[in-house]
């Protein structure tokens, strides 16, 4: 039998599984959209599915977990899932190591999506690189000469709850992709007859992902909630490098295919909520991973913890 190492994501809206060889390269992938009524207990029964066919063709030496909210990574718990049910306080790797027993490594799935674009992505060759995610929710991670940052535990770079007002609102609230799904759909329902309202129609849920379509075709509804959205995590990130003053942030998720029209407002409101000593302020790119970030991630952070 080859030996196999795996990397596994668990996210809000999806799950994904990747093979790598003694080498590392990734040579296989499983993906596996993710049921919310089921829960935790739907993901870990694809999990467990798809390691038992992986164990009879495969020698698997390790497996490495980005995971979509806080963890405790030397218990090798999870803290919180702020989208799922079913997983607070579960001991993951305990789980793993009864269906196979080898080395089995936790943690937030944005952390180990920094470290891939910081070393296989966007980043490369930067000492400290910031990224965040904007996808089901709103993460971050910071990695430093190649190093994840790691904070106190159970939190780390938990930017999408930084209050954007005194109110209350977060930046998760605002920039994640559900948000604007939320906004796109309260549009609709004030202009039913739009151009948002055309391409979302007979959609529940996913109606981010035809703003880049009424982007394209000139639309002004759209370029108002694009134009909001960025402001808004211009303004969170303002404060990121206050704290850290990177020198480069990685936008990732799925709104970061909006690609350059994001990433130019983005740029843009940086500039100006940071403090002049820190012009013109860190770069604002678009990650390169694409939806392999995060395998791509716990696959490096296996071969730094194990290897």
């Amino acid at each position: 039998m080859q030996n196999c190492y795996i990397g596994i994501e668990i996210g809000g809206t999806k799950l994904q599984m990747v093979l790598a060889g003694d080498d590392l390269v990734i040579n296989n992938s499983f993906r596996f959209a993710v049921d919310k009524a089921r829960g935790a207990a739907g993901i870990r029964e694809h999990i467990a599915q798809t390691i038992i066919a992986i164990s009879k063709e495969y020698l698997i030496k390790g497996i490495s977990i980005g995971f979509g909210g806080p963890v405790d990574r030397t218990a090798g718990r999870i803290a919180k899932s702020h989208q799922l049910s079913g997983w607070d306080g579960f001991d993951i790797s305990d789980w793993l190591k009864q269906l196979v027993d080898v080395p089995v490594i936790l943690e937030n799935d944005a952390n180990v999506a920094a470290l891939g674009e910081a070393l296989k992505g966007a980043g490369r060759n930067y000492e400290h690189v910031f990224y965040i995610t904007l996808g089901s929710g709103v993460g971050a991670g910071m990695v430093i000469n190649g190093n994840i940052y790691h904070g106190a535990k159970p939190g780390e770079a938990e930017i999408g709850h930084i209050r954007l007002t005194r109110e209350g609102l977060t930046l998760e609230d605002s920039c994640s992709g559900w948000a604007v799904d939320k906004k796109i759909r309260g549009l609709i329902a004030q202009k039913p007859h739009s151009k948002l309202a055309q391409l979302c129609a007979g959609m529940d849920g996913g109606e981010a992902k035809t703003l880049i379509t009424a982007l394209e075709a000139g639309d002004t509804d759209a370029r108002k909630i694009l134009d909001d959205t960025a402001a808004d995590l211009g303004f969170g990130l303002s404060h990121a490098v206050h704290l850290f003053h990177p020198d480069i942030i990685v936008l990732g998720g799925g709104l970061s295919l909006l690609g350059e029209p994001l990433r130019v407002r983005v740029q843009e409101a940086i500039r100006a909520n940071i403090m002049k000593l820190f012009l013109p302020g860190p770069n604002v790119v678009i990650a390169e991973l694409g939806e392999q970030v995060v395998p791509v991630g716990a696959i490096e952070n296996l071969r730094k913890q194990i290897l």
